[in-house]
């Protein structure tokens, strides 16, 4: 089974490839990491309960008022507000609140493959938007990055989307989510000649998105076809041996990736 792992930055269109993707001609089950880390926070999990003791202290407005249900839901604007930004503190926050959901996300994620592995799926795509600062690209046959050329395209459809987003808090959420142009190179880096890292450009309207989206995944079902999926699945060994084949590459290319980025920033 091929895992293809979705990422972008906030307001580039990622969630639209998703729908595209989830949807004829293509039908692949999506894992939508941002799901998953609601599912993990809800009341009555560990990670709310971790989320509150940290923040409620400092964070009023932290808890929604009581649902019908009696619960009291995370106000996701409030703490958005104490982890998004370029400050110290908000650094050392959105930090503690990752150490936090990550864990207990990627376990979701883990088990939501096996259930797609086992049911025989071609292909899953793993839409996360911190896929390579998480470090759950190692996983993934095939990175797609869905990105734009121009960061106030960006920045128009943040603010477009949000409208209670002043300026300053829509750059604040796109810095948050890291440069939209170095997911980019460490895609091409990663191997765009054998669908390793394949960029989805969407600079334009919809249609110029599907059909960018149609030439990638004409190129990644190339490189992987259905049958491939199959013998993997009908043959553990081979499925073993593959998955660990994946991870061998990915990690090699992404300590060189490290190595290249450490030798330029020597040079300066």
């Amino acid at each position: 089974m091929l895992i293809l792992g979705l990422t972008g930055s906030i307001a580039t269109g990622k969630s639209t490839v998703s729908s595209l993707l989830r949807s004829p001609p293509y039908n692949l089950p999506i894992i939508d990491a941002d799901i998953v880390a609601r599912q993990v926070v809800e009341p009555g999990t560990k990670g709310y309960d971790s989320i509150v003791q940290y923040f409620g202290p400092s964070t009023p407005d932290l808890l929604l008022e009581p649902d019908a249900s009696g619960k009291r839901l995370l106000n996701r604007p409030a703490l958005g507000r104490r982890v998004f930004g370029s400050t110290a503190e908000r650094q050392r926050d959105r930090k503690i609140l990752n150490s936090i959901v990550h864990p207990a996300v990627r376990w979701e994620i883990y088990k939501a493959l096996m259930y797609h592995y086992i049911r025989g799926n071609w292909a899953v795509v793993l839409d996360v938007p911190l896929l390579f600062e998480s470090g759950m690209d190692i996983i993934c046959g095939t990175v797609m990055v869905v990105a734009v050329k121009d960061e106030k395209v960006q920045m128009e459809r943040l603010r477009a989307r949000d409208a209670h987003l002043s300026a300053e808090d829509a750059e604040n959420r796109v810095k948050s989510q890291g440069d939209v142009k170095g997911k980019v190179e460490k895609a091409e880096y990663r191997g765009t000649g054998n669908t390793r890292g394949v960029v989805v450009w969407n600079d334009g309207d919809r249609a110029d998105l599907e059909n960018e989206v149609r030439g990638a995944m004409a190129k990644v079902a190339a490189s992987s076809p259905r049958w491939w999926a199959w013998l993997l699945l009908l043959v553990p060994p081979i499925g073993v041996s593959a998955a660990l084949w994946d991870l061998i590459v990915n990690f090699w290319r992404r300590k060189s990736w490290e190595k290249m980025v450490r030798d330029e920033r020597a040079k300066l």
